[in-house]
């Protein structure tokens, strides 16, 4: 008992020690050897822990009962049992509704970007029409055989070209907001082993290894284009014995010269797109397409070339667009690596690959649409291609909004701004939302007088004023499913892009398989509208549970409320 009284007075005298030492520096230490024969008070301890009970005495009463606490029973009543509209997906649908579309400077950023860049996606349609106006005067044969070589080779396009175009923007626009944030403490003047005019400029990796890839990916593409197109013109279904055959397989062999322009001209698009400018790669575009309309009336008419000379005036258009774009980029960045990053490389062709199997998946679905339509009869097929054409070319103008998305979520979640990252959400998929439901009213006013330009056959055109409520009333599922592509590729979230693309591709086509025989048309047109909405489906499911690169946006978001 003495000891353990010894024991507790030792412990509480140090404590005291301890605040008399900071209250009253003029009063000596007890020594410790003092200790046994002191008694401590309850004013003692309280002195170095509160002044306001300074006379209460350390040493409870034994009489003073304790308080009995009674453990508190379990409520019998079970929790009430979350609702489908308690989960992560609607909590974040019911947080873009309640965020209020502000004119403020994200909405700006993304204007800037989508404006430009809606014109330049413009234009290249209305440069096939201007060709399409120039070889129709050839002949039918003539014209015919351009559009089978012309399918072949945006195939080939669209599987390999549109993948480094996406993957290059998001790359670089995460490389280029890092050193722009370098930039703020410290100056970013990279290139200490170059002299001269090499030293005002930035060294990014993702874009000279994407002008790298391009260039290999262009001179592939031209010689198996090159050599293969006879063997690509039997896939088609052309035949040796087809007037179509000999000038397709020309147009396509000459075409081919023009494959390693363009990819490396999509490269350098992405690099401009991760810059956020979209001015230039316009004005680029406006010169190309500008000079093939010039050298389609001098090489058809006045050289007499035919579609030989439609196909000249396209790879020249091409190779000057290259240049330019080259050419600025030159001024910013430095073009040649300074040494092959495999990882770099490596980390490309893996999000390249995720996204070709994505394209197919899209491209097999709409195929597999036109197959079905054309088993319905040639006037069935000419309606369904009136509203397929315009479905497609409205929808893609919703891509540019995509892009803006796409670059600005890429730029504030590589330097995690995650805040940024969330407002660039909201908004653009508002800004979606709202352009796809201004084009469905466009499209259900002006869609009848507009597709008497693609034909004068009443039976046709019936057939495609049947199909109104799939163009319009569709518009704002693929403003969303766009949008949604665009903040994917935002983050780098190839891997779920592609995946789910392929089960949706899945479905649909399915869908398509088992309605076409019952509904005709409508069921065909039915399933491409379920392609869409299911596409929008799954991205909203995707941002709602909040995995993958989703995981870090919106738990920052928690951590803040």
């Amino acid at each position: 008992m003495a000891s353990s009284a010894l024991s507790i007075s030792h412990q509480f005298l140090c404590i005291y020690s301890s605040s008399e030492t900071n209250n009253q520096s003029s009063k000596p230490q007890l020594p410790l050897t003092r200790i046994p024969n002191r008694s401590l008070s309850l004013r003692t301890l309280l002195k170095s822990t509160s002044s306001k009970n300074n006379s209460t005495s350390l040493q409870s009463s034994p009489e003073d009962p304790k308080p009995i606490i009674k453990p508190k029973r379990p409520d019998p009543t079970p929790p009430p049992e979350l609702s489908l509209f308690d989960s992560p997906l609607f909590i974040n649908l019911r947080r873009l509704r309640d965020e209020s579309v502000k004119y403020d400077g994200i909405v700006v950023d993304i204007l800037s970007i989508a404006l430009p860049a809606a014109l330049a996606l413009a234009a290249d349609p209305i440069t096939s029409l201007v060709d399409t106006a120039f070889i129709g005067h050839l002949g039918s044969v003539e014209l015919a055989a351009v559009g089978v070589s012309a399918s072949v080779f945006n195939l080939v396009s669209k599987l390999f070209n549109v993948p480094l175009l996406n993957i290059t923007t998001s790359f670089v626009a995460e490389e280029q907001a890092l050193v722009l944030g370098k930039a703020k403490d410290e100056s970013q003047l990279i290139g200490d082993d170059f002299q001269g005019e090499k030293q005002s400029k930035k060294f990014l990796p993702s874009a000279s290894t994407s002008l790298a890839l391009a260039a290999s990916i262009g001179i592939a593409e031209a010689v198996a284009l090159f050599l293969g197109s006879g063997v690509l013109m039997d896939a088609m279904g052309i035949s040796t014995h087809s007037p179509m055959r000999i000038p397709a397989e020309n147009f396509l062999s000459l075409r081919a010269f023009g494959a390693p322009p363009i990819v490396i001209a999509l490269a350098a698009q992405g690099t401009f797109r991760g810059f956020k400018d979209t001015k230039t790669p316009l004005y680029a575009i406006c010169a190309g397409n500008l000079l093939n309309a010039v050298l389609d009336g001098i090489l058809i008419f006045i050289y007499n070339l035919g579609i030989g000379g439609a196909a000249v005036a396209t790879v020249i258009s091409e190779y000057l667009i290259a240049a330019i774009l080259l050419w600025k980029l030159n001024t910013q960045i430095l073009l040649m690596p300074t040494n092959i990053d495999a990882k770099r490389i490596i980390r490309y062709l893996k999000s390249g690959g995720l996204l070709i199997g994505r394209t197919l998946a899209v491209v097999v679905t709409t195929t597999l649409s036109t197959s079905m339509a054309a088993r319905e009869g040639p006037v069935p097929m000419a309606g369904h291609q009136i509203c397929i054409q315009v479905w497609l070319a409205v929808s893609l103008l919703t891509d540019a909004l995509a892009l803006a998305g796409q670059t600005l979520l890429a730029s504030g979640y590589s330097q995690k701004n995650y805040e940024e990252a969330r407002q660039v959400v909201y908004k653009v998929l508002q800004l979606g939302l709202v352009m796809g439901i201004g084009l469905a009213g466009i499209l259900f006013i002006g869609f009848k007088p507009f597709s008497g330009l693609f034909s004068t056959d009443t039976e046709v055109l019936a057939i495609a004023w049947s199909g109104i409520l799939f163009v319009a009333g569709s518009q704002p599922f693929n403003a969303i499913a766009f949008v949604l592509d665009g903040l994917y590729y935002g983050v780098s979230d190839f891997e779920f892009a592609a995946y789910s693309m392929v089960l949706v591709g899945l479905v649909s086509s399915g869908f398509i398989l088992l309605a076409a025989p019952a509904f005709g048309l409508a069921g065909i047109w039915a399933g491409l509208f379920l392609f869409m909405a299911l596409r929008v489906i799954a991205g909203i499911w995707r941002l709602g549970t909040k995995s993958g690169p989703w995981k870090l946006v919106w738990d920052q978001r928690e951590l803040e409320t």
